[in-house]
Parts: structure tokens; sequence; C-alpha cells
């Protein structure tokens, strides 16, 4: 188990400025809500998505990529990617089954059907909102085993957006809504230590130098 007291000797290396802005951030941080994306075709939308969850303050992104293997467009996400912690499958059965077993419904994103509109939907269970590609939408794998379906309303002759658009007004919205809510969406002091280590990892180049100077005086 991560030692606190590591992680406390570690923020004494960063300027003041540096440990608020961290404190800040991860105070706002979630996980009450995950986002996934299916093998998406245009790496610059997955990028994107990946920096809508860092404004939005969602730190885990799932992306599946069973046919599409790409690396993440560093610029696009622009140093997102450092900040969002980034799951890869290799299935999108794999990606259900984890995130089934860590306590999260399964919730497809489709723009007609069944689905409830963005406004209405139940914010009080834990969430993984699954995004498909731009050509296809959805696995039939994925709405298969959906608990819920969402849809954003729309009022034009056009019936979907970009995912990127649709991910961050989605995440935007139920962001807002659940920090306005009495639900505990914050991240345990145990998972926040455990982020903190490491952002602070990818902060210091001489981290093992740092590490061993903890213990030398422990």
């Amino acid at each position: 188990m991560l030692n606190p007291e590591l992680v406390k000797f570690l923020e004494e290396f960063l300027t003041p400025g540096r440990r608020e802005l961290f404190n800040k951030v991860i105070a706002q941080r979630t996980n009450h809500f995950t986002v996934a994306t299916e093998d998406v075709y245009q790496l610059h939308n997955t990028s994107a998505v990946i920096r809508s969850c860092d404004v939005f303050g969602v730190q885990n992104i799932h992306v599946i990529e069973e046919r599409n293997r790409k690396k993440i467009d560093r610029e696009i996400a622009m140093g997102a990617q450092k900040w969002v912690s980034l799951n890869r499958h290799h299935s999108s059965a794999e990606c259900i089954t984890h995130l089934k077993e860590n306590g999260y419904q399964i919730v497809a994103t489709i723009p007609h059907g069944k689905a409830v509109n963005l406004a209405d939907f139940d914010i009080s269970k834990p969430s993984a909102i699954f995004f498909g590609t731009e050509k296809d939408g959805l696995s039939q794998e994925v709405i298969t085993a959906a608990d819920a379906f969402l849809k954003i309303p729309m009022m034009g002759f056009t019936d979907s957006l970009n995912i990127s658009v649709s991910a961050a007004i989605i995440l935007q919205h139920l962001t807002q809504k659940i920090k306005e809510s009495n639900i505990k969406w914050e991240l345990t002091e145990n998972e926040k230590n455990a982020l903190k280590y490491d952002w602070l990892s990818k902060t210091f180049k001489n981290l093992p130098e740092l590490i061993k100077r903890f213990q030398d005086n422990a």
C-alpha cells in the first residue's frame, strides 16, 4: 500500500503554486463516471475525448482497440493523457467485464430508440458511458450488454454528433449535475494519494533519487 508520508514528502519539492493546483484539481476528480470509446477510427476524436475527461474531472477513460490500435495523438490531447488514467482494452467484452466487476453499469449512447434524454438520466449509479465509432456507432455486443441507454436531444435535421462533441456535452452535464447532488462522487483518500503519486512521478525526473532520500530519512 502506498505510504501517504511519501506523497507528502514528494509534494514538498513542488512549487507552492503547483502544489495548490494539484490539490485543487484532485478535489474535483471523480470515478463515479467513466468513459469508454469503442474502436474509434479518427484518432483525434479519442484524443479529444481524453481532453474532455480532464477538463470535466473524469479520471478514467477506457479505450477499446479491438480493430483500430493506434497511439494517442499527443498534440490533440494537449498533455491531458498525462493527468487522466488511460485504460486500454483489446476487446469490448474484456472492457465490459472489467467495468461490471468494478461496479459500473454499462450505458450505451445511441441517438434514438429506447434511450433516455440526457436531462432525465439517473446519476445515482456509477456509470460507464460508451461511445461508438463515427461510422457505425456502438457494436451490438455493447448494446446487448448495456444496462441503460442515453441520448442527447436534437432539434435539427441532423440526428448525430461527432463523438468528441457528444462526449463533451454529456460529461459537462453529468459532472455538473452530480456536484449539485448529495452523491458521494469524490475520490477516496487512498485514490487521491495514488493519483497524486502518479502525477508526482510524472513531474520529477529524479524520482528514484527522491524516494531513496525519503527512505534514508525514515
